[in-house]
């Protein structure tokens, strides 16, 4: 498959007066037209950065201090504002975690939407509010018609979301950037929209990098799988390899501390320790803190090494290959 998106040792720094926070720091990855890959961790690993890094949306004092995020062979970090405005919103979209930060609370839904098909494509209001209404239906919006004339008030959070995704699928955009879309869902809903986007992924094979910290999310619904910490992907792979067999101490402790991979009637499993400070970051590997299986090579950063075809981590004492999958249990965590 050729590569849509192609993100190349992707440094973004935040410049405070408290220091340079390294929230971002060498981060590679890549995706194909039509696949959709995880990017997870826990909070502060650097997750919604790098989306909004692709799709420069960075702000002051944070801005891209090295790397490259080729798409369609073009490089996003070196391209003219006007240019970028152009690709964003058509041919890349993003999902926000919150609706309201996409949507105007003041305007109608069709105002905004309608907006949105006239800034990126020439045709008139009346072909726009068609497009606009066909979308609300595509996400399984009831009488899209009416709804364009309702304000984001007047719909529950997870219609609002419902409409922000078909903001962002109004132009049939090459890739969707979802950063934790369906965090504050509950999960009857949550499981409506991610069937959505699936729909939408198959049936119009948009790409999709999905943000988030919930591994049972993107269990049913990534391809691939990277799994970030502390700025940096650890381990990458194809989605079923990794949560069956993590090598990375990170994701294995990740994967143990989900509720049910516990026995029932025993302590949650979690990784001790905390993440270090992105102001600071460790001279080794950054997990070494917290890690039960540090040796002394530990005391320096360890590259992406090859693990197995189509799998990387990054680590000089990965855990060895598994003939079954990770049961529960203390232990396993190690």
């Amino acid at each position: 498959m050729n590569d849509l998106l192609s993100v190349e040792e992707l440094k973004t720094h935040f410049f405070t007066r408290a220091g340079v926070l390294h929230a971002v720091d060498g981060v590679s990855f890549r995706i194909a037209a039509g696949e959709v890959v995880g990017l997870v961790g826990e909070s502060g690993s650097g997750k919604s950065v790098t989306g909004f890094s692709i799709m420069g949306l960075v702000e002051p004092p944070g801005r891209i201090v090295s790397g490259r995020i080729m798409f369609g062979g073009e490089d996003l970090v070196t391209m003219p504002q006007e240019r970028m405005r152009a690709l964003r919103g058509a041919r890349i979209a993003m999902i926000f975690q919150d609706p309201m930060m996409t949507l105007n609370p003041v305007l109608t839904i069709g105002t905004q939407m309608i907006e949105t098909v006239l800034a990126h494509a020439p045709v008139g209001r009346e072909e726009a509010r068609r497009r606009a209404r066909d979308a609300l239906g595509l996400v399984g919006i009831p009488s899209p018609e009416e709804r364009l004339d309702a304000y984001p008030h007047q719909f529950s959070g997870g219609m609002r979301q419902r409409v922000v995704i078909a903001i962002a699928m109004l132009h049939e955009p090459d890739l969707v950037i979802a950063d934790e879309p369906t965090t504050a869902l509950d999960v009857t809903i949550q499981a409506q929209i991610l069937a959505q986007v699936q729909r939408l992924n198959r049936e119009r094979g948009t790409a999709v990098l999905w943000v988030t910290h919930d591994l049972s999310v993107v269990a049913g619904l990534a391809h691939r799988l990277c799994v970030m910490y502390a700025g940096r992907i650890v381990e990458q792979g194809p989605v079923d390899d990794i949560l069956d067999d993590p090598r990375h101490p990170y994701t294995r402790g990740l994967i143990g501390s989900v509720p049910g991979q516990n026995r029932p009637g025993t302590r949650l499993n979690q990784i001790p320790g905390m993440m270090p400070s992105m102001f600071d970051p460790v001279d080794g590997c950054s997990f070494a803190p917290r890690c039960t299986r540090r040796i002394e090579a530990c005391d320096r950063m360890p590259g992406m090494h090859q693990a197995s075809a189509g799998r990387e981590v990054r680590c000089f004492n990965p855990h060895p290959a598994m003939a079954a999958p990770v049961p529960g249990g203390q232990e396993e965590t190690r």
